[in-house]
């Protein structure tokens, strides 16, 4: 079928498709950086963080909103999209994503050796390895497709109800943090704009929406199914996100003072005793792992085509994966400054990737096939275009102290 015709596929296939494509971006932003931000900002900002999370999570459904109905409609990926817009546009976006999902899935493969060496006590190197096969072993598989919506809803259901779980023990002051959630006791923008970029940084972003393209989802016809699932994406991400925030925040209230290098490891320990510390590296891990996954997926998608055979794309991902592992490996860790460079680069890609999207949706009707773009969706992506170019200048603010 030819990718820019609209496409009304069969309602079981399309309900599994947009789990996959749902959790996949779900998951992509649960990563090891996602549970130390979270973390951290609890114990900084204890019950206030609530408003920071509410805040985020609206901004959050107000970009994906846009970018899941502009890349659905049209039926090309983002960077496909750019070169129509601008020539070569599309090309600067991929390598931004790409290079970006190059460092950060180093990080992601060594977040699963922590976890495995918090849930079996086995050296992170090994664990690392492993978990990397594992991804690997996802995208050979005969039904990769299948295989991939299926082990992303898997773990992050895994990851929400040990979440649930903790956060249940944890006892946290729920009315505290009600309140919290509209009448904070303390904001601070640049904790919201963090988490903003978190969420929907880097190849983030578009991980959901490309692979909803690949599962044959797109079209005027879906337009209704594509908006659910971008806005559903991001509710699981914010449960998540809540969930840990009260585990942290109940143990926090409890008197406890976290004060190691690993304080959500140290939380979980204190919240649910030896069982929170492997429930921990459950988490971790699972984490790690779809992020792996996402990072892999996402980034290899921006330099392939949507004609591009599905074997051929899960080729280039399953050595995408083994390159990023062997870095690992012969690293041990991550190296810092690269992940705070690729870390300021995604508050670049951000509003430069949504600009290109948004123009397309108000300027090119003819490549969203005659489509009327509702007028308030667009009022709301630029307003939330506007908060990402502050999101871009923090990071060129980081990347110039870098180099200075």
């Amino acid at each position: 079928m030819d990718k820019t015709t609209p496409t009304k596929v069969r309602p079981n296939f399309q309900r599994t498709a947009m789990l996959g494509a749902m959790f996949l971006m779900a998951t992509s932003a649960i990563g090891p950086g996602f549970i130390t931000q979270t973390t951290v900002f609890t114990v900084q900002l204890g019950a206030a963080f609530a408003f920071a999370i509410l805040l985020s999570v609206l901004v959050d459904i107000a970009v994906q909103l846009n970018v899941w109905r502009i890349i659905g409609i049209s039926g090309m990926r983002a960077h496909e999209l750019g070169n129509k817009v601008l020539p070569g546009a599309g090309w600067i976006l991929a390598a931004l994503v790409f290079l970006g999902g190059v460092v950060f899935n180093i990080g992601n493969i060594a977040g699963t050796g922590l976890g495995v060496n918090a849930m079996m006590g086995l050296d992170p190197k090994i664990g690392g390895a492993a978990s990397a096969l594992v991804a690997i072993l996802i995208f050979l598989s005969k039904k990769a497709g299948m295989a991939l919506d299926r082990i992303v809803v898997l773990l992050g259901a895994v990851m929400i109800l040990l979440m649930l779980y903790v956060a249940i023990v944890a006892a946290p002051p729920l009315g505290e943090a009600l309140k919290n959630t509209v009448l904070p006791e303390e904001v601070d923008f640049l904790v919201i704009t963090t988490l903003i970029g978190g969420t929907v940084g880097g190849y983030i972003t578009y991980a959901g929406a490309h692979r909803m393209l690949d599962s044959g989802a797109h079209g005027v016809e879906n337009v209704k199914a594509i908006s659910r699932s971008s806005i559903l994406g991001i509710i699981v991400t914010g449960i998540m996100r809540v969930l840990l925030f009260l585990a942290i925040l109940g143990v926090v209230s409890g008197g406890v003072a976290l004060t190691s290098d690993n304080m959500a490891a140290e939380a979980f320990g204190a919240a649910a005793g030896e069982i929170g510390m492997r429930m921990f590296g459950v988490v971790l891990w699972a984490a790690a792992l779809t992020s792996v996954i996402g990072a892999a997926y996402t980034s290899v998608s921006f330099i392939t085509r949507t004609t591009t055979s599905e074997r051929k794309r899960n080729l280039i991902i399953v050595a995408f994966i083994a390159v990023c592992a062997v870095i690992y490996l012969l690293l041990g860790q991550a190296p810092q400054q690269l992940l705070i460079f690729a870390g300021a680069f995604n508050g670049l890609i951000l509003p430069f990737g949504l600009a290109v999207l948004l123009w397309a949706a108000w300027r090119r009707r003819d490549l969203l096939h005659g489509y009327a773009y509702p007028k308030w969706l667009l009022v709301l992506g630029a307003a939330a275009w506007l908060l990402t170019l502050y999101l871009g200048w923090n990071s060129l603010a980081g990347l110039a102290e870098m180099w200075g």
